[in-house]
């Protein structure tokens, strides 16, 4: 045994192994930082909205803190997850066979050790489920207890040692190992230099397709149960309906999208006019199916449409100017003019400002005070004093008092003090936008301006015709930097939001902040976070879907 043992670190094999080990030990704290910080409160805020916890864990609510945020469109929401990560599952399973096929391989073999090893995962997913509240439960046991250094290991080992938790642990590393026992027997199966891919691959696929399918299950379960629910205490069952309505309106969009899509690329006129009529009708039903979205959204948190709501104005009021203001600075700061250094550095400097410092300047500049600076430079041009950050109407209103136009309520856009924040954050990004324009300007090529000009272009027609697509690939990486950081933005906001304004600057980020903080209610904040989450990920595929297709690399 000891001779086999020294035989493994010998020769060849023996070199790599031990490579492998020091490298794995390299990258062994890198792995236990990014599972602590990035992993785990994941996981922890998934299991937190589940629950009802003021400040200590309350019983087990399943989807009732999404229920109560969006109402039917949480189990819209969990269904789509758990059909994405079926997608995924099948799309992964499917690259194993075009690969396979392509390299004339026979990888099957694998999918033993790839399902050992997810099936060793969701045996330490169920330890970890098991363990957490046990682990939680060690502040309330040290209440009345005497402090003393070694009090929280005793409790912790106390707690791990239960014999549910220690059973679930070891059956956990017992499936680990045979995992790997049965990832180096598939040595002898299969001999390649993309085992490693392969094996990967069904372990990523099949964790895929388990935990999506799990998704769906304990979505229909939760849903089944409200309905159950509903027809207990006498009310009408009409979530299923919704949900059902909604689901099938969104495919049908879809449907319509891909149909649109394949007409597009038709050359035949005739085939061309019958898939665009088609998709058209398409839409018209899928639009009619998701018209139950509004009694949807009036069952939902009002607190967090109207956050979404003023979301959308900021982000809507920041972007477009943020980039074309950016473009166009970037552009003249790019010819020969004097001084061009000097004002890329003043440029610049509003993004490295400290953000909560330059939020309380901009929160004195703008004050609602007629001695605010901002309104004694408007009443020296003859405008009256503007309550700023104090107004909760709609910005487009203010503008029709000044000037004597009517503008009702549904059309006034975001509020005057929610616009401040919009000014604000446009003079903080433009510094950025800005210098990554300028690195993707400086990328491009002389000669093919050279040559547009020799043949005859005006600058204009060079800008538009050659340099900005050209800067397609900036801008496309700009704007997901700066829809992901709108729909995220805290901290200017925080500083600046003023009580008279009534919530009108209170964005989906602001709101998460005062459930959890303020209303000390966890998992309810937990839930809309992850909700948030969702909308981002939405946001990043659409736009990576339309303006990703427009993206022209030199």
């Amino acid at each position: 045994m000891i001779a086999h043992w020294h035989s493994l670190w010998q020769g060849r094999r023996g070199r790599q192994l031990r490579e492998y080990l020091t490298a794995y030990l390299m990258i062994a704290p890198a792995l236990a930082l990014i599972f602590t910080f990035g992993i785990f409160p994941i996981f922890f805020a998934l299991y937190v909205s589940l629950h009802r916890w003021h400040i200590r864990q309350g019983k087990f609510l399943g989807l009732g803190n999404y229920v109560k945020a969006i109402d039917a469109l949480a189990y819209v929401l969990f269904f789509a997850t758990a059909l994405g990560l079926l997608y995924l599952g099948w799309r992964t399973l499917q690259n194993i066979r075009q690969t396979a096929q392509t390299n004339r391989e026979q990888p099957w073999s694998l999918a033993v050790p790839g399902l050992a090893f997810t099936a060793a995962g969701l045996l330490f997913l169920r330890w970890g489920v098991l363990a957490l509240p046990a682990v939680l439960g060690i502040a309330d046991k040290a209440l009345h207890m005497e402090r003393t250094p070694g009090l929280f290991r005793r409790l912790l080992f106390e707690a791990l040692s239960e014999p549910p938790i220690w059973n679930a642990f070891w059956q956990s590393v017992g499936g680990l190992l045979v995992a790997v026992i049965l990832a180096q027997l598939s040595r002898r199966w299969f001999a390649s230099p993309r085992r490693t891919t392969y094996l990967l691959q069904w372990f990523s696929g099949s964790l895929f397709l388990t935990v999506g399918g799990l998704t769906a299950w304990f979505t229909y379960a939760q849903l089944r149960q409200a309905v159950q629910k509903a027809l207990e205490s006498g009310k009408e069952p009409s979530m299923g309906i919704h949900v059902v309505l909604i689901t099938s309106g969104l495919l049908l969009l879809w449907a319509s999208w891909r149909l649109w899509q394949s007409a597009v690329r038709h050359d035949n006129d005739k085939v061309f006019l019958l898939r665009g009529f088609a998709a058209l009708l398409l839409i018209v039903a899928g639009w009619v199916l998701i018209g139950e979205l509004p009694p949807v959204i009036q069952e939902g948190d009002k607190n967090l449409w109207e956050g979404l709501l003023h979301t959308v104005y900021y982000a809507l009021g920041t972007i477009p100017f943020q980039l074309s203001i950016a473009l166009v600075l970037a552009y003249i700061l790019f010819q020969n003019v004097w001084g061009r250094e000097f004002f890329r550095v003043v440029y610049f400097l509003p993004y490295v400002t400290p953000a909560v410092a330059s939020a309380a300047v901009f929160r004195l500049l703008f004050l609602g005070h007629p001695a605010g600076l901002v309104n004694q430079i408007l009443r020296l041009v003859g405008i009256p004093s503007l309550k700023w950050l104090w107004e909760p109407r709609g910005v487009f209103q203010v503008i029709g008092d000044l000037l004597g136009i009517s503008v009702p309520s549904w059309a006034g856009g975001p509020s005057l003090a929610l616009t401040v924040v919009i000014i604000y954050s446009i003079w903080t990004f433009v510094g950025y936008d800005t210098v990554i324009y300028l690195a993707g300007l400086g990328n491009i090529d002389r000669e093919i301006n050279e040559a547009a000009a020799i043949d005859g272009a005006s600058r204009w027609q060079i800008f538009r015709y050659v340099t900005l697509p050209l800067l397609s690939p900036t801008t496309y990486f700009l704007s997901v930097i700066a829809v992901i950081g709108t729909f995220k933005a805290f901290n200017h906001i925080y500083v600046m939001r003023e009580a008279a304004a009534l919530g009108t600057m209170d964005t989906f980020s602001v709101v998460i902040f005062d459930t959890f903080f303020t209303d000390t209610r966890y998992g309810y904040a937990s839930a809309m976070a992850f909700i948030l989450f969702a909308i981002i990920l939405l946001l990043t595929y659409f736009n990576n879907k339309i303006q990703g297709s427009r993206v022209f690399y030199q």
